[in-house]
């Protein structure tokens, strides 16, 4: 079976909640979203979120870098098993920045190209995607399927009273994690931390993270006063130019250190195992160029002795949510799982399916072929405010 056509769509996302963090603040997310057409009709979704801030790419880049791309090994493979599927999408080359040494200015393109190749084989074959997995050589060592995965939730800088009223919906939701966003401008971060612990209760494992808001003379004195209250992990203390600092400072800190924004790329990942820079890697499908190159991250960090979190982007769809579901169900000794957010935070669900996560965070694997979610095609129609389409040369 060969691909026959891609089209890739602009659609703004609006959230219920402004989510804010000391990198950023925003009420939407503008997704791209990738259809895949196979040579018989079958239809596969896939998506990406662009955030210039982690990966360097724009919505209107992804389109342009998709339309500058010589996708015809893509259009020239076919695919009749989940190993030949493999090998097509690691035949995706797409035009890079001149100045990229990190490898990450497609990754979000590539992970939502990749998501529409592996949904819609899936779907011929009558085969989820999380079966794919085992097919991964470098995978082995972290395959492990599970029929139930729990999420954990975050808790973003947004005012006491608001703070509180999430804290006090979370500990009666059963979450078992929560994540605290720090380093915001203005904020009084020990006793917002107190406060939270307070309301969500002793026996929620509360992490930190600090979107790249601190310098590197001040981490320590950062985190002394906040370490009280049991946190268990800082995210991403520093800016990116700076995390090289880290490597002295990690005993000094207290508590595990994980990379974020720093955290992109093979080549972002051989360069903390290097320099010693960081406990966990938290990937993120998106920001890390997909599925199977996070498959690969996570084994990188196991052999190397490093932990790994699935992370995800605010604003994700349900076709986000279900991959990083296949992913999390079929991989063990995830430190820390976020996602399927869904209808706790977008305005409106593109896709058919509600796979939102459950009581306590809790979630089913998916069994369905593919993804095992469809985007509503007329929803797309009315709120893409721009595509691209793609064929191959004989098509």
């Amino acid at each position: 079976m060969r691909v026959a056509e891609l089209t890739a769509y602009l659609v703004p996302l609006p959230l219920k909640r402004e989510i804010k963090h000391a990198s950023f603040t925003r009420t939407e997310s503008i997704n791209l979203l990738i259809r895949c057409r196979l040579a018989d009709g079958t239809i596969g979704w896939g998506e990406g979120v662009p955030r210039p801030y982690v990966t360097g790419e724009t919505p209107e880049g992804c389109l342009q870098q998709l339309a500058g791309s010589n996708l015809n090994p893509v259009f020239d493979l076919s695919a009749s098993n989940w190993d030949e599927v493999i090998t097509l999408c690691d035949a995706l080359q797409f035009h890079k920045q001149t100045d990229n040494p990190r490898g990450c200015g497609s990754n979000s393109l590539r992970c939502a190209v990749e998501l529409s190749l592996l949904d819609a084989f899936g779907k011929c074959f009558g085969q989820p995607i999380s079966d794919l997995v085992q097919h991964v050589p470098e995978a082995a060592g972290i395959y492990l399927p599970q029929s139930q995965v729990r999420y954990s939730t975050t808790i973003t800088s947004s005012g006491a009273k608001s703070e509180r009223v999430s804290a006090l919906k979370m500990r009666a939701y059963g979450f078992a994690q929560c994540k605290i966003k720090v380093g915001v401008e203005g904020q009084d971060d020990p006793s917002r931390v107190a406060r939270i612990r307070h309301w969500i209760g002793r026996g929620v494992d509360l992490r930190l993270d600090a979107n790249e808001a601190w310098k590197p003379e001040v981490v320590v004195r950062k985190m002394e006063p906040l370490r009280r209250y049991r946190v268990t992990c800082i995210e991403q203390p520093v800016a990116h130019a700076e995390v090289d600092a880290l490597s002295t400072m990690r005993d000094a800190i207290g508590v595990p250190v994980m990379l974020d924004e720093s955290l992109t790329s093979l080549v972002d990942a051989e360069h903390a195992i290097a320099s010693q820079t960081c406990d966990l890697f938290n990937l993120r499908l998106s920001k890390c160029g997909g599925f199977l190159s996070c498959l690969r991250l996570a084994a990188l960090a196991k052999r190397a002795g490093l932990g790994y979190q699935l992370g995800c982007h605010p604003g994700e769809s349900g076709v986000l949510s279900a991959a990083g579901r296949h992913w999390a169900c079929s991989v063990g000794n995830i430190r820390y799982l976020e996602g399927s957010y869904d209808r706790h935070l977008l305005s409106t669900l593109p896709t058919e399916e509600d796979i939102t996560f459950r009581y306590g965070g809790r979630a089913p694997a998916i069994t369905k072929p593919g993804l095992g979610v469809t985007i509503r095609e007329d929803w797309l129609q009315s709120n893409s405010k721009s595509h691209l389409v793609v064929r191959g040369e004989a098509t």
